[in-house]
């Protein structure tokens, strides 16, 4: 029989996978930093015209409307039951969710105000015939939509003065843009999806956006750190450049930012597909599906956008240009 020795299985066991797992990797990023930029620029174009020619679909409380919560109703229903009933009055346009395993429904209409003849109370006697319950109406103006999308477009404006502000003193300012243009990256291809799409957008959602830009600049800042951190060895006589410098640094916190991305989507998964799906808690669909979205996206971005860019603006610099070069002619050499 033939002995199988020690090295022989950790032979077997070094796979990709294995080398993945233990930050021994050596992916080339960087060096297929093109193709993944004409895959981020085919996604952002995508997004760019379905933001132009689908638009949006925002909610009651964008674009006003009424409010119709059904609670405790005592009667078989379906939602083309109350869309039924709902046409029969002239109302079209309204959103239907049947919540709380039939016995409940929330119900979405455009302002009942425009239309002639009807007002919220006919419709909620609609309802209410219709399913035996109770319904609360609640009426929302426009205007409160748009003081929601100005302080939105506000707070994001802040957040990212600050981000250029506290990289650049902590880093530098190669770092700082390109880790606005990954978060900018982040909120097009988001907000493209929803239109393509067409999911709803609603004051969850824009909470949602906020929330992973966070998110995804921590992925980011890990990566910079660690660029940062390896940088301090390349002198003018080295033999590395830049460029490979980061893909090695990307690559040593691979696992980790994998790692940080799995755990935080993998619950986000359980709220929307359990949580929001299954067990009906229709309020948290709109927050845990950005936050989805978003994750997911920025993750892609912090590994395939962030690095890439920042290595781009870097051998800019005469300095690093001169490392590349060098690197090449070496490579070439070998």
């Amino acid at each position: 029989m033939t002995d199988i020795t020690t090295t022989d299985r950790q032979e077997d066991r070094d796979t990709g996978l294995s080398r993945l797992l233990t930050g021994r990797a050596q992916v080339d990023f960087i060096g297929r930093s093109r193709q993944f930029g004409l895959i981020t620029l085919a996604l952002i174009l995508v997004s760019l015209a379905a933001l132009g020619i689908r638009g949006l679909n925002f909610s009651i409380e964008f674009t006003g409307g009424s409010s119709f919560v059904e609670e405790g109703a005592t009667q078989e229903f379906t939602v083309e039951d109350i869309e039924a009933a709902l046409t029969d009055l002239g109302v079209t346009g309204a959103i239907v969710q049947v919540v709380d395993d039939g016995a409940g429904a929330q119900v979405s209409t455009p302002a009942i105000s425009e239309i002639s003849g009807v007002d919220d109370l006919e419709v909620a006697a609609a309802i209410e015939e219709l399913t035996g319950g109770e319904v609360s109406v609640s009426t929302i103006g426009p205007r409160w939509g748009d003081a929601v999308t100005e302080q939105a477009i506000r707070g994001l404006i802040v957040f990212l003065v600050l981000v250029i502000a506290y990289i650049t003193f902590r880093f530098e300012w190669r770092m700082a843009v390109s880790a606005v243009l990954t978060l900018l990256h982040d909120v097009i291809i988001t907000v493209g999806l929803y239109a393509l799409i067409g999911f709803t957008v609603s004051p969850s959602t824009v909470i949602a956006i906020l929330t992973i830009l966070g998110y995804s600049l921590y992925d980011t800042v890990v990566v910079f750190d660690r660029i940062t951190e390896d940088s301090e060895k390349l002198t003018s006589v080295s033999t590395t450049s830049y460029g490979q410098l980061a893909n090695g640094a990307l690559n040593n916190v691979l696992v980790r930012s994998l790692s940080t991305s799995i755990t935080s989507v993998l619950p986000v998964a359980s709220l929307l597909f359990v949580g929001a799906n299954l067990l009906g808690a229709a309020t948290l669909s709109d927050l845990a599906l950005a936050l989805f979205i978003g994750m997911t996206v920025g993750t892609y971005s912090s590994i395939f956008i962030a690095t890439p860019l920042l290595v781009w603006l870097k051998e800019k610099d005469p300095k690093f240009a001169e490392l590349k070069e060098r690197a090449e002619r070496g490579g070439a050499a070998a």
